[in-house]
């Protein structure tokens, strides 16, 4: 009796030649080895093959990955108006070293084509010009690259991102407060009295707007683990630490949807702490707030203690 064969479902058979059962061969093709016979260099061309194939598929994935860069070295699109002055930073940060960089490697290439092994090795402490070349170089180094960098660094953190003052200052300015807990961000918005932890108060979850050009002053508040609330489109990180109270601020510059995202490790489901941040043109920004602000008056409970986790205003 004749042996069936069962086949899966949506599996093609494989084909067989009528006299051995051995798969076909195309003419002029060399005869397949059996699994056990090895080849002479296989295994290494193996490995060489594996190693390309993972290469060309980690940079066809880096080539499609989201979100693409504006421009710069890699960095997220800036949608801030003072965020340029961190990408300055970066950007001043690995142009210099890549100088010193070529600098040094041009240095040692020299030594190893000057001083090899026909060269008499000879000890030398060095003159007065080569130690006041050393410490020259190494002196300017530091002024053209860790003196510019550290100035550029407190004037813009003292001016811009530390100058929560100066932003609540300002009429149009947009406060929000932001309670970080496991695994979300509530905000909360003060309502037409201008007091937090009030009925007329708007709260959202994993969803912060703020108008495009005017400053957004963010005090944030944890309730179990330290938190890190990370805007990368707007260079701006702050931890939300509990029992405390800290501040970011920022400055929209386009409008559009950008990622929340929470750069410390808070636990098992770190990785659902995502929310989205919309910029929105002011006039489309009152008309959400109004919105919100009627919709959290008809939906106040006095009874849910839960959700009256506001606090009053830090000025300090």
């Amino acid at each position: 009796m004749r042996a069936r064969r069962v086949v899966a479902r949506g599996v093609p058979p494989r084909p067989t030649s009528e006299a051995g059962g051995s798969p076909p061969r195309l003419a002029g093709s060399r005869p397949l080895a059996p699994p056990s016979a090895k080849r002479p260099g296989g295994g290494f061309a193996a490995t060489t093959r594996f190693v390309f194939a993972s290469t060309a598929l980690l940079l066809a994935r880096a080539a499609s990955a989201e979100p693409l860069p504006e421009r710069g070295f890699g960095l997220p699109h800036d949608a801030s108006m003072d965020g340029s002055r961190i990408d300055w930073l970066l950007h001043y940060t690995l142009a210099s070293i890549t100088v010193i960089f070529v600098i040094v490697g041009a240095l040692l290439l020299y030594s190893l084509v000057r001083h090899r092994r026909a060269h008499a090795a000879a000890y030398d402490r060095g003159g007065r010009a080569s130690i006041a070349f050393v410490l020259g170089f190494v002196g300017l180094v530091m002024v053209l690259v860790d003196g510019v960098l550290f100035t550029h660094t407190i004037f813009d953190m003292r001016r811009i991102f530390w100058n929560f003052a100066a932003a609540e200052e300002q009429p149009d300015a947009v406060r929000i407060e932001v309670e970080a807990h496991q695994w979300s961000w509530a905000a909360r918005y003060a309502g037409p009295d201008g007091k937090f932890n009030t009925p007329d108060d708007v709260v959202t979850l994993n969803d912060i707007r703020v108008p495009v050009g005017v400053p957004v002053v963010v005090q944030l508040a944890s309730v179990d683990v330290i938190h890190s609330m990370n805007l990368p489109n707007f260079r701006v990180k702050r931890d939300a630490v509990p029992g405390t109270i800290t501040k970011l601020t920022f400055r929209a510059r386009t409008p559009g949807e950008y990622e929340i995202a929470c750069a410390q490790h808070c636990g098992p489901n770190h990785y659902k702490m995502r929310g989205i941040l919309t910029v929105l043109p002011p006039e489309r920004y009152r008309e959400w707030l109004a919105a919100a602000e009627a919709d959290a008056r008809r939906g106040y409970d006095p009874g849910d203690a839960e959700a009256h986790w506001g606090w009053d205003w830090r000025t300090e």
